[in-house]
């Protein structure tokens, strides 16, 4: 019986410390995957949003005019404030971009 409970407690420990050593590289893993995640979340937010070539809307939209259709926004997005401009809807998406710049040219002002 010796012998068999010394392997049987030798496997033990193994099996142990390995389960330590896990948790620990899991640790050290979530660190890393965090500090990355912290330095992609830096570099974008340095960068301005830019929803596309303003020109290749402003195309789009003049064609949309000539065929006479209306915006597709009658009401303003719920982030406009007195001031804003169609530059302001550049950081929320194209679309709001689009909507803006069609609305402008269609109606001379803003919501």
């Amino acid at each position: 019986m010796g012998v068999k409970n010394s392997i049987l407690i030798t496997l033990t420990v193994l099996i142990a410390q390995g389960m330590v050593s896990n948790v620990v590289l899991a640790g050290a893993k979530e660190d890393a995957m965090s500090e990355m995640q912290k330095q992609l979340n830096a570099e974008t937010m340095s960068r301005p949003f830019d929803p596309g070539v303003a020109s290749e809307i402003d195309a789009e939209l003049n064609k949309l005019i000539k065929k006479g259709g209306k915006p597709p926004v009658m009401k303003a997005p719920p982030y406009w404030r007195p001031g804003y401009t169609c530059r302001n809807s550049w950081r929320y998406s194209r679309q709001a971009y689009y909507n803006c710049r069609y609305y402008y040219r269609y109606y001379g002002r803003y919501w």
